[in-house]
């Protein structure tokens, strides 16, 4: 394959809310360059980028895909003489991710765009903004990634451009700027119109692949005029350069405008954004000369940084191939045919084949067998991968998710993705003794994979405990282990996965020993508890001094502290939101082992936590429930019935949007009674929001149905 220049290349994520129409948009963005020659439709579970069973089952993404693909823009082809000149000129090769819409896939979203450099994020033109729509978007703001939007879905019944456009604006961000609007909507919609062009853009062929000019319908010429002047007021106000000019009341020509306005995206201070219909083949390309006209190359992206481990001091990596090679893996996948596929993206230097490379974050070095550049399930081998590149590694053994691999002589450590902690648990239990060492291999590949899936075993029970962020997770986590692993497995009713913390600071001693003939055991630790602010997890502090117990011990203690946090102290469930701090102790020259320290540890923990006034935390989700106006007042009603606070009720078209907190105990079951409710015609979304605790008389309930 033909090397493109850095400058030249694209690294771009595609985000939505579940059925925005994201992955439809994806495989027109593959028919129209030429990397597919049929149109896969996600509706007749043929697209090519849900290539898992279960995605196409279900009609939704899953798991990220990546693909590779090139693009000359609209434009530039339009105005060539010679069209394989001009596309040798202009081409552009762009990396693209597409990811899942479904909140209880979210961690795909999270990798994905640690390792990005701009976004298209998909909204539908009848929900506009969706609950979803604004995790992705905080997300994409977290890690900086510049973005342009799509308003989708303009032929569906009850869409309407503006609604959705001020949507953005009011939900997201006020910096989003209109590129085009549509030429009527619902079943008129017909095409769009470029506003920084002044013309009319139709889509012509089979599969609107031709992009037609044309003047500007009468009817449209108004509306035109309306947003245009917002826009190049939104540019001008947005750019030093072209402030002045502006106020200076000269006008500015569109190659300025775009220049702008390509500066201000990738500075984050604009977000241009377009419409169409995916479906009906129309706007699409008009993203693909957004992701080259405003979205940023990856050397247009500040450099990455990092800490070197020898030194400990910070240090950074440009996007040039010149330069030592730091890439982040930010995916672990199975494939039945090569094995484990080590997903990553190459910061800086040149990733060859056959080469060794330095894992910075475990120590270990590792053999870069084959390299892959994957189109969705599919592989093409090639001998290297450059700064700015995406593709996978075959038979990393020592490798995991967020782990950097680098030059072994200029080692750096790079940011690792977060991810969120799981939400809903189940007891699971092989059927037969062959299915019971089969099931144990494949929990250990699926956490490899997913770190949003955990496995643990109930130390009263000794049940196999899988906890995810949902019921659909937990659903195609069982669903895998019996298709690719052959596992056949029993399953319990999912369970909320209750937290544990504490409200107040206290301090126990934790004390073990044991004389029973010959070698004794001694360990002896004081530790204070404190609370911490919600989601800052577990910390351990060592302040010891003197050496009152010996740094060799140490480890112990934190181990023992660690596996009693595991076990929480009112019902089972894991500690979290506090510090621990050993701050005194004593030892036995003779007796004192790890084995004790240990066990001293967890006492102490143990003892220090009852005396916290600890309190059970649950999760609350963020739902919105959309209505007939009719139905509103059941509908109300029941959400209060559950515990919900209700945030707010709005319209959209001719529907309610009712806005709640609701505990997730409370939500099992419900799309079946809001369906009943309602004679099936509301709807719901809901994605996780925060811990909170429960109320005392709950948490009595659940105390005792655990204990």
């Amino acid at each position: 394959m033909r090397e493109y220049p850095i400058e030249k290349t694209r690294d771009i994520g595609i985000i939505a809310h579940i059925d925005a129409g994201k992955t439809t948009v994806t495989e027109r963005i593959l028919f129209y360059t030429g990397i597919s020659h049929k149109i896969g439709e996600v509706h007749e579970g043929a697209a090519i980028m849900d290539w898992m069973e279960q995605e196409r089952e279900r009609g939704i993404t899953i798991t990220a895909a990546a693909t590779t693909c090139f693009w000359t823009s609209t434009w530039q082809l339009a105005e060539g003489e010679d069209e394989r000149a001009v596309r040798d000129q202009h081409e552009h090769h762009i990396n693209i991710i597409d990811t899942p819409g479904h909140v209880d896939f979210t961690v795909e979203v999270e990798r994905s765009l640690r390792v990005l450099d701009g976004g298209v994020v998909v909204f539908d033109g009848v929900a506009g903004v969706e609950p979803q729509s604004e995790t992705v978007w905080r997300q994409a703001d977290k890690y900086s990634v510049p973005r342009i939007c799509f308003i989708n879905k303009l032929d569906r019944t009850g869409a309407s451009f503006e609604r959705s456009f001020n949507s953005i604006r009011e939900r997201l961000t006020p910096n989003a700027v209109a590129l085009t609007i549509p030429m009527g909507e619902e079943e008129r919609f017909s095409g769009v119109v470029d506003l920084l062009r002044r013309k009319a853009l139709r889509f012509e062929g089979a599969h609107g692949e031709r992009v037609v000019q044309e003047e500007v319908p009468a009817e449209y010429v108004a509306d035109m005029e309306r947003w245009r002047e917002a826009v190049i007021e939104q540019i001008a106000g947005a750019d030093d350069e072209l402030v002045e000019k502006y106020l200076a009341g000269k006008s500015l020509a569109v190659d300025e405008l775009r220049a702008g306005l390509r500066r201000a995206t990738i500075a984050a201070k604009l977000v241009p954004v377009f419409c169409g219909s995916a479906l009906k083949n129309k706007g699409v390309q008009l993203i693909l000369d957004g992701v080259i006209d405003y979205l940023p190359s990856p050397v247009e992206r500040p450099a990455v940084t990092g800490t070197n481990p020898k030194t400990g001091q910070e240090e950074s990596r440009r996007a040039l191939e010149t330069e030592p090679f730091s890439a982040l893996a930010f995916k672990i996948a199975s494939d039945p045919y090569v094995g484990q596929l080590t997903y990553f993206r190459v910061y800086s230097g040149k990733l060859e084949r056959g080469s060794y490379v330095l894992n910075a974050s475990t120590g270990d070095k590792e053999r870069i067998g084959r390299i892959l550049r994957m189109h969705a399930n599919e592989r093409e081998e090639v001998m290297s991968i450059g700064a700015g590149g995406i593709g996978a590694a075959v038979g990393l053994k020592n490798t995991t998710t967020g782990d950097t691999l680098t030059d072994p002589d200029h080692p750096i450590v790079l940011e690792k993705p977060s991810f969120p902690e799981p939400v809903m648990s189940l007891r699971i239990e092989p059927k037969t003794k062959a299915d019971q060492e089969k099931m144990g291999l494949s929990l250990r590949r699926l956490v490899q994979e997913d770190p949003t899936f955990r496995v643990r075993t109930d130390p009263d029970t000794n049940d196999t405990i899988i906890s995810g962020m949902g019921e659909l997770h937990l659903e195609i986590i069982v669903d895998r282990m019996k298709r690719e692993f052959g596992v056949a497995a029993n399953v319990g009713r999912p369970q909320v996965a209750y937290k544990e913390t504490i409200r107040k600071a206290a301090e126990a001693e934790g004390k073990y020993i044991r004389q029973s003939g010959g070698r004794g055991q001694y360990g002896h630790v004081w530790l204070r508890v404190e609370p911490l602010e919600r989601g800052k997890g577990v910390e351990f502090v060592n302040k010891i001094r003197g050496g009152v117990i010996p740094n060799e011990f140490i480890p112990a203690v934190e181990k023992g502290v660690i596996e009693a946090v595991e076990k929480g102290v009112l019902a089972g469930y894991p500690l979290q939101d506090l510090q621990i701090t050993l701050y005194d102790g004593s030892y036995h020259e003779v007796d004192s082992s790890e084995a004790a320290f240990k066990i001293a540890g967890s006492i102490a923990l143990q003892g220090a936590t009852k005396r916290a006034d600890p309190v059970l935390l649950e999760p609350v989700m963020k739902v919105e429930a959309i209505t007939p106006e009719q139905f509103m007042g059941d509908v109300t009603g029941d959400l209060n019935s559950k515990r919900a606070h209700i945030e707010g009720i709005g319209e959209r078209g001719s529907v309610k949007v009712i806005s709640a907190k609701v505990p997730l105990a409370e939500m099992f079951g419900y799309s079946t009674k809001l369906r009943s409710m309602t004679e099936g015609r509301a709807s719901y979304a809901m994605e996780f929001d925060y811990y909170a605790e429960v109320p005392a008389n709950v948490a009595a309930e659940i105390i005792a149905g655990r204990l």
